[in-house]
């Protein structure tokens, strides 16, 4: 039977340290909140007297049980006031040598039965508990932030850590009403092992100025739901915090480069841009702590102005093809108020994607989403055709055909010859060259990329891929028309995986690799992110979604193009793809879809 936890000392408290005292207080345990001083106790105090009182005023909190929450908590200096407690977990700052001066006092100070537990986000839990004369008693309950909200927590065992132990935290994550995922003591253990890489991928982008530091965030919060983006999220941990997350992740965890801090960053702290806390990182705010970011140099407001002013005129569009992309296009433009002009091989395709935006339009219509006269008016605004002869007078074209290199220089080289001068011609691939495409042609600087997301109607993104030969005339009529649909255009360099791709399939790839190595399961891994990210998908339920061959061919292209060992697709990826594991669309992948 699991050990009864009566009392739980907490030593540490600042945001985190306030904010486990309180997960412990609000569900009926004693707490002993430990500082180093009178001063930083206060400031403890006020961290955690100022979350209640705002769960009070979010109604989310009775008056009478924050009192009874705070009267289960005691301030104490210095770690003697824990000499009775049932568990001792610690949450000071990321750094080695003070987490191994603390345990060893720990195990002077706590009673012979008491659990030493440890808040690490990426130290070895193993070096922490061998500073104690009881290693077995020792291991990891990572907290996420805000802890009082974030439902997941990590229990990391050592080699040495007693089974007891371990399903005696167990049982105490239960009742604290959180979903833990037990792991073994590895660099970064789930979900900061498959963060920091992406988030530092990301500064890497911004390093290269290969899309600004809005649109990055952009792109993965509205390409992939995320509640963040990278860069702002970066803002929020803070810069000194990712640095040294990022620096023992890569020393302990077999010196990866995805892991090797971005000279930026280093940078960055170097100069005290630490994020939200020092009132400026990547953004600046308004002032050290607040939230609200404002204006600064960096801020390309003036700069879109002036590429606004550049944009052409664009009235009458040409969309070429007839699957889903293009269907879905059609729709958008013509819904926004724009001339169409749809062209597919034949008359039998016409009809197809004519009988298909109809249906889609009527669904608005049940939904309430659109009247039946503006579902008429669009479909009046689309023309429909099988040759090319009929693009001789758009404005814009955007081609939505096969991802077949051959395919789309041949269909760029035909609507060189057709189109008038000026006109912008766009490609939807989501992982071919656009240079390539754009070089078929004797206009390259008319040419650009503009990658719709799957449902082009609902998903609010698209990515603007400029080439070195793309005008800024050309990019900036990209933007405008963007912004006319209500679509949010994110402007970056022509390179395999654009902004999305290029951040989310090596993080897939990297969940794949740890699922391979045993270290977790499916699951759990999933929860992980879900849970201690705020990820609406984990990483295998994505994965299947996708599709693992679309995934791999994706991960493949990645690795060609840059040469990052670390981008090389899992064996197990492969291997899966060559066995039929194709995910949702073959009934089986990570999981089996077959009864669903």
């Amino acid at each position: 039977m699991a050990r009864e936890f009566t009392s739980v000392g907490v030593v540490g408290l600042g945001t985190m340290g306030a904010g486990i005292v309180e997960v412990f207080a609000r569900n009926g345990i004693d707490v002993v909140a430990v500082e180093i001083s009178e001063a930083a106790l206060e400031r403890g105090r006020a961290n955690l007297t100022g979350s209640t009182d705002r769960a009070v005023a979010k109604g989310k909190l009775a008056e009478a049980d924050r009192d009874a929450l705070l009267g289960r908590v005691t301030f104490a200096v210095g770690l003697d006031a824990l000499h009775s407690v049932d568990l001792a977990i610690e949450a000071v700052p990321e750094h080695l040598d003070l987490k191994q001066r603390i345990f060893a006092e720990l195990d002077r100070v706590c009673k012979p039965e008491a659990i030493l537990a440890t808040n690490t986000s990426s130290l070895s839990v193993t070096e922490i508990s061998v500073a104690t004369a009881r290693p077995n008693q020792v291991i990891g309950i990572h907290f996420f932030n805000p802890a009082p909200v974030m439902k997941l927590v990590e229990i990391v065992r050592t080699v040495v850590t007693s089974a007891d132990v371990v399903a005696d935290v167990e049982a105490l994550c239960a009742r604290l009403g959180k979903v833990d995922v037990t792991i073994n003591d590895r660099a970064g253990f789930i979900a900061n092992a498959l963060l920091f890489g992406y988030l530092n991928h990301a500064v890497g982008m911004f390093e290269a100025r290969y899309a600004s530091r809005e649109d990055i965030d952009a792109a993965m919060k509205l390409g992939c739901g995320l509640p963040m983006g990278p860069l702002a999220l970066m803002d929020l941990i803070g810069l000194d915090t990712a640095y040294e997350i990022l620096d023992t992740m890569y020393r302990r965890g077999g010196r990866d480069r995805r892991h090797a801090p971005v000279p930026l960053l280093k940078q960055m702290v170097t100069a005290g841009l630490l994020g939200r806390k020092s009132g400026r990182g990547f953004y600046t705010y308004e002032r050290p702590g607040s939230p609200r970011v404002v204006p600064d140099e960096q801020t390309p407001a003036a700069a879109e102005s002036a590429q606004a002013d550049g944009a052409r005129a664009i009235a009458k569009i040409g969309v070429v093809g007839s699957g889903t992309m293009a269907t879905g296009i059609i729709e958008v433009f013509a819904k926004t108020g724009y001339e169409v002009v749809s062209v597919t091989r034949g008359a039998e395709k016409s009809a197809t994607v004519c009988e298909a935006v109809k249906t889609s339009l009527n669904k608005g219509v049940v939904r309430g989403k659109l009247s039946e006269a503006d579902r008429d008016a669009a479909l009046g605004r689309i023309n429909w055709s099988a040759t090319l002869e009929h693009l001789a007078d758009v404005d814009l074209v955007i081609e939505a055909v096969v991802e077949e290199l051959s395919v789309k220089k041949a269909l760029f080289a035909s609507l060189d010859e057709i189109c008038k001068p000026g006109v912008v011609l766009a490609t939807t691939t989501s992982s071919l060259p656009v240079i390539e495409v754009a070089m078929a042609t004797q206009r390259p600087a008319d040419v650009v990329g503009l990658h719709f997301f799957n449902p082009a109607p609902i998903m609010p993104l698209v990515e603007i891929v400029k080439t070195i030969r793309t005008s800024a005339e050309t990019t900036a009529t990209a933007r405008a028309v963007c912004a006319a649909l209500g679509k949010t255009g994110v402007v970056c360099g022509d390179r395999s995986g654009f902004i999305v791709n290029a951040l989310l399939f090596p993080y897939l790839n990297d969940a794949v690799r740890m699922l391979e190595a045993s270290y977790s399961t499916t699951d759990d891994i999933d929860h992980a992110m879900k849970l201690g990210c705020g990820y609406p998908m984990g990483p295998f339920e994505l994965l299947d979604v996708v599709g693992l061959d679309v995934s791999l061919a994706i991960q493949r292209e990645l690795y060609l193009e840059l040469r990052e060992p670390g981008f090389a697709p899992a064996p197990l990826l492969e291997h899966l793809v060559t066995a039929g594991y194709l995910g949702r669309k073959a009934g089986r992948g990570f999981r089996d879809h077959t009864s669903r």
